[in-house]
């Protein structure tokens, strides 16, 4: 292999991901009918939603785009449609540090609670970023008793189908 070659290949291996320099900060997969690569900007156009809630020693007014917002537009099965064999459908949240949670799809559906149009990505606590410990993204969830599923450093969220 040439000298030529060598840097090439070099330079590909040190290059970061395509999606990391495209500003990608959340991949939405699984089973939607189109998956999504969201960058800060996306979510900032999507509509908006605020919380004010407390926990884990953090409290204040969140801002994002309820989560089931971001299902709606990668096409997940919601509404009429979540019924029969879908309703053993979940979603698993993945963070940065490996921490995954779960949420059943039909806890996101306006058609089955309420609590899920409460249920956020978000991305400020009281109009800034989210600290770099906890974001650029975090899920936010109020009405919960135990902070457990207030996933900090989301980095994917994918939609599972029980078989």
């Amino acid at each position: 292999m040439g000298a030529y070659a060598l840097v090439l290949l070099a330079l590909h291996v040190a290059a970061p991901p395509a999606q990391a320099s495209a500003g990608v900060v959340l991949r939405v997969s699984g089973a939607v009918t189109t998956p999504l690569n969201l960058t800060l900007p996306d979510l900032a156009a999507m509509p908006r939603t605020k919380v004010t809630a407390s926990a884990h020693n953090t409290s204040g007014t969140f801002e994002g785009v309820t989560l089931t917002e971001i299902l709606q537009k990668a096409g997940a099965t919601l509404g009429g449609q979540l019924r029969g064999k879908a309703m053993a459908t979940y979603v698993l949240v993945t963070a940065k540090d490996g921490y995954r949670v779960i949420f059943a799809l039909p806890e996101l559906d306006p058609d089955f609670t309420d609590a899920s149009q409460r249920i956020i990505v978000a991305d400020t606590v009281d109009g800034k970023s989210l600290p770099d410990n906890a974001g650029p993204l975090r899920i936010v969830v109020p009405q919960e008793k135990k902070p457990a599923r207030w996933i900090r450093m989301v980095e994917s969220i994918e939609v599972v189908k029980v078989p």
